[in-house]
């Protein structure tokens, strides 16, 4: 491929900026865009062609690499150093903070559909699993969130002892727990089904309902209690 060494060896209107300006920002790629926040490349290699490596540096990844990637990996790839993979860092932590916050004003937690959508952003591109625990007062609004678990999600490891000690100190009435699957299937697994079971026993025992039990796909989700699982 014939790269061009600076962007002033690329037509006036086929650069990011002048691009942009003219055409709006939704007609740049998303190398384009990743340039225009970059500003500057490396040496020998102008601002659209680093991000361009940077996006498919592990294949056809493309732009969910932003999320995918650690500053420590970023930092990697070659004419990525701390400050341009800061930048990446905060485009990323921006897009979600953006997503996260166009859900909110739909967010019901008697809706899976719309907490699911609320917390596909934090969920959805995690490597590890995690599990959330929400807590709720008796007018079904949260009252509090905490992470319970990182890791595989496995009913010897979560004990429902710890959880509902975190949802009595908040005065929860109900619960609603909900973890990620990184293969990006969120199909629930027997130890899903074994600890969804355990939780909703121990509960039922001191009074406060488990409502629902969500996991976390790649844009996509099962609820327990819209699959009648509960």
């Amino acid at each position: 491929m014939n790269q061009k060494n600076t962007m002033k060896e690329i037509p006036d209107m086929e650069r990011p900026y002048e691009k942009c300006e003219s055409r709006g920002a939704e007609s740049l790629s998303d190398a384009e865009l990743l340039a225009v926040l970059l500003r500057t490349g490396t040496r020998g290699e102008n601002a659209l062609e680093l991000s361009k490596r940077i996006l498919y540096h592990t294949g056809d990844h493309g732009i969910l690499s932003i999320h995918q990637f650690s500053r420590e990996r970023l930092m990697q790839i070659k004419g990525v150093g701390r400050v341009k993979a800061i930048q990446i860092s905060c485009i990323s932590e921006l897009a979600k903070r953006l997503a996260r916050t166009s859900a909110q004003d739909l967010l019901s937690f008697q809706n899976p559909d719309t907490i699911a959508k609320y917390y596909m952003e934090d969920l959805r591109h995690e490597k590890q699993e995690h599990m959330k625990l929400l807590m709720l007062n008796t007018k079904s609004k949260l009252i509090g969130e905490t992470e319970i678990s990182k890791g595989t999600v496995n009913a010897s490891l979560i004990t429902p002892r710890e959880l509902f000690i975190e949802a009595l100190q908040k005065n929860a009435v109900s619960i609603i727990i909900m973890h990620n699957h990184p293969s990006g299937d969120p199909t629930p697994s027997r130890e899903d089904q074994l600890t969804t079971r355990r939780i909703k026993e121990a509960g039922a025992l001191i009074g406060i309902d488990l409502l629902d039990h969500i996991i976390i796909g790649n844009n996509c989700f099962i609820s327990f209690r819209k699959e009648g699982l509960l």
